[in-house]
C-alpha cells in the first residue's frame, strides 16, 4: 500500500514543500527512511513507532519505506513526525484514502503521541500559502501563529489520535483564530524613556537624528558617561513596525525560536546588545543549514555593540556587508541562504584601554602605543559606515540635581515619526524609505543645496579629505536634520551640524 502527504520544511527563512511518501510491502519488518535525512530526523522512526503504540494503534509489521523528497535537499528537525505517522496509517488503511487535497502536516511527535510545536511556523505557513495549499493540520502551539497567513486555514491538533480522529471525520475542530495584534499598546510597553536621563542634549539631539533618517551612530566617552543607558531608549523612539516589517520580524523570530507570544505578529522594533566575545558565526548566521546571527534579530531595530574596540576584528569586518546591503548571504554546497539585516548600528567605546583619555577629572594611565592598538581594531571602511559619531562627556552633578522635566520618548518619537513620513512620501517605491538608504542618484535628486551650503561643502571636504562615501553620508544627514525641521532646501545650520558629527574620526582615530 502507497499513501503521499505533504510536509514542510525549513531552510533559512523559507519554507520549502516536502512530499512525504510512505510505501508498506511484504517481507520482514523494517523501517527504512531515505531522501537525505539528517539524524534529527533518522531518529523520527522511533519517536513514531512509539507514539502509534501509544496512542492505541498497531504499528505494522512490514517492510515501511518512506521517502522525503526532493532527495536533493538535507532535512533536518522534528517536523517530518506528524506525516510520517498518518503516512503510515493511510498506507495501512487504518486512515481513509486519498487525504484531503491541498493539505500539509507539521507537528513533532512526543511518544505517548502528544504534538510538540516546532520552529519557523510562520515561515512554513507562508511557503503553503504560496504554494496553492489552503489547509494545514499543526500542533496547537502552532496554530495561532501559522493563521497569521491570510487564506490558510489551519487546525490545531493536541495528538497524533485527535488528527487520526478528524481526518477520519469523527472530530470537529474549529479552525484557529490569529490574535489581532495592537500596535500602539505593544510600542508603549517599553521600561526605559528618555525623560529618565539628565543632561546630555547633545547626545539625545544627535539620536534623534539617527533614529529619524536610520543613521548609524558611535557613541564615544568615558565609562559611567551614560552610552549604554543612551543606547538602549534608542528603540523608544523609533516608530511602530508597519505590517511588512512586523511580518518579516516575527518569522526571523519565529524560525530562530525566540517567538515570545506565539500567534501575534512582533510590533515592537528588536534591540540586541551581544557579547563581545561573540563568533563570527554569531553574529553573521551559520551552521549546516544556516540559522539567523544577531544581525538578522536585529533586523528592523537596533543592533548595539558595547565596548566596540573589544569585539574580534574578524566580526566587525563582517559586519561591512550587512551595512552595505542590508542582507547577509551565507553559501553552502548544496544551497545559498539570503538573510535580512536591516538594522540601525548603534556602538559605544572608551577613548582608550583604561577610559580617560581626553578627561579633566581622571588621568589616563594608557601609553601612546596602547591606545593606537586600541583604535586600530576600528578599520577605517567600517568607521565610515558610521554616519554620527559623538562624544559623550561625565555628566554634570548640577544636572544629575536638575528639576528641569526632560522630554519624554513620546515627544521625541512624535518628531521622529513626522520625519519618517516625509522619507517616505520621497522614497515611496524604496522597500527601506529612509534617508540612510538613498542611493547616489536618490541623494542628487533629494538633497538641494543652498549656494552658500554647497560652498561650505565643498570647503569641509577639501580640508578634512574627507572620502566619497563620507560626503554621501554628511548629505544624507543634512537631509535628515532638515525633515525634522520640515524644510525642503539643505541650509549652512543642516550641513554644519552634520558635518560636526563626522570630526571626532579626526580626533580619535586621525591622529
Amino acid at each position: 500500500m502507497y499513501a503521499q502527504l505533504t510536509g514542510i520544511a525549513l531552510y533559512g527563512l523559507q519554507g520549502v514543500i516536502v512530499l512525504v511518501e510512505v510505501d508498506l510491502s511484504n517481507g520482514l519488518p523494517s523501517f527504512d527512511l531515505v531522501g537525505l535525512p539528517d539524524s534529527s530526523v533518522r531518529e523520527a522512526k522511533d519517536r513514531v513507532r512509539a507514539a502509534l503504540r501509544n496512542s492505541g494503534f498497531d504499528f505494522p509489521m512490514q517492510r515501511i519505506t518512506a521517502n522525503l523528497a526532493p532527495a536533493a535537499l538535507r532535512k533536518e528537525g522534528a517536523g517530518f513526525d506528524l506525516c510520517l505517522a498518518l503516512g503510515i496509517l493511510a498506507a495501512a488503511g487504518v486512515l481513509p484514502t486519498p487525504l484531503p487535497e491541498g493539505m500539509a502536516a507539521v507537528g513533532e511527535l512526543a511518544l505517548d503521541g502528544a504534538l510538540r510545536p516546532v520552529k519557523g511556523m510562520l515561515s512554513l505557513a507562508l511557503a503553503a500559502k504560496e504554494q496553492g495549499l489552503h489547509l494545514l493540520l499543526t500542533a496547537s502551539e502552532n496554530a495561532q501563529e501559522a493563521a497569521l497567513v491570510e487564506g490558510l486555514t489551519v487546525y490545531p491538533v493536541g495528538s497524533l489520535r485527535e488528527a487520526v480522529e478528524f481526518l477520519s471525520g469523527r472530530l470537529q475542530i474549529a479552525p484557529a483564530v490569529a490574535r489581532a495584534t495592537d500596535a500602539a499598546n505593544d510600542h508603549a510597553e517599553f521600561h526605559e524613556d528618555f525623560s529618565e536621563i539628565r543632561g546630555q542634549p547633545h547626545v539625545k539631539r544627535a539620536l534623534e537624528i539617527a533614529a529619524a533618517g536610520g543613521h548609524n551612530v558611535l557613541l564615544i566617552g568615558p565609562p559611567g558617561s551614560g552610552k549604554t543607558m543612551l543606547a538602549r531608549r534608542l528603540p523608544t523612539i523609533l516608530p511602530p513596525l508597519t505590517r511588512a516589517e512586523s511580518l518579516q520580524v516575527t518569522q526571523v523570530y519565529s524560525a530562530s525560536g525566540l517567538l515570545a507570544s506565539a500567534g501575534q505578529l512582533m510590533s515592537r522594533r528588536p534591540f540586541r546588545s551581544p557579547h563581545h566575545t561573540i563568533s563570527v558565526g554569531g553574529m553573521i548566521g551559520g551552521g549546516t543549514i544556516p540559522k539567523p546571527g544577531e544581525v538578522t534579530l536585529a533586523h528592523g531595530g537596533v543592533l548595539f555593540l558595547d565596548e566596540l574596540p573589544e569585539f574580534k576584528k574578524s566580526v566587525l569586518e563582517m559586519l561591512r556587508q550587512p551595512l552595505e546591503d542590508a542582507r547577509v548571504t551565507i553559501a553552502r554546497t548544496q544551497a545559498t541562504y539570503t538573510f535580512p539585516s536591516r538594522f540601525l548600528l548603534a556602538a559605544a567605546m572608551n577613548p582608550c584601554p583604561c577610559g580617560y583619555y581626553g578627561s579633566d577629572y581622571r588621568p589616563c594611565t594608557c601609553t601612546p602605543l596602547q591606545i593606537a592598538r586600541y583604535r586600530s581594531k576600528i578599520s577605517g571602511p567600517l568607521l565610515d559606515r558610521i554616519d554620527l559619531h559623538l562624544e559623550v562627556p561625565r555628566i554634570q552633578y548640577h544636572d544629575l540635581l536638575s528639576s528641569s522635566s526632560e522630554e519624554t520618548s513620546e515627544q521625541i518619537g512624535r518628531r521622529v515619526s513626522a520625519a519618517r513620513s516625509l522619507q517616505q512620501t520621497r522614497l515611496f517605491d524604496r522597500p527601506a524609505p529612509w534617508n540612510a538608504a538613498m542611493t547616489p542618484r536618490e541623494i542628487r535628486l533629494h538633497c538641494p543645496l543652498t549656494s552658500e551650503a554647497a560652498s561650505l561643502l565643498q570647503d569641509t571636504f577639501e580640508q578634512l579629505g574627507l572620502s566619497a562615501r563620507a560626503h554621501d553620508r554628511i548629505l544624507k544627514v543634512a537631509r535628515t536634520i532638515a525633515d525634522l525641521e520640515g524644510r525642503e532646501q539643505i541650509d549652512i545650520p543642516h550641513l554644519a551640524e552634520a558635518v560636526q558629527y563626522r570630526s571626532l574620526d579626526r580626533k580619535y582615530f586621525g591622529e
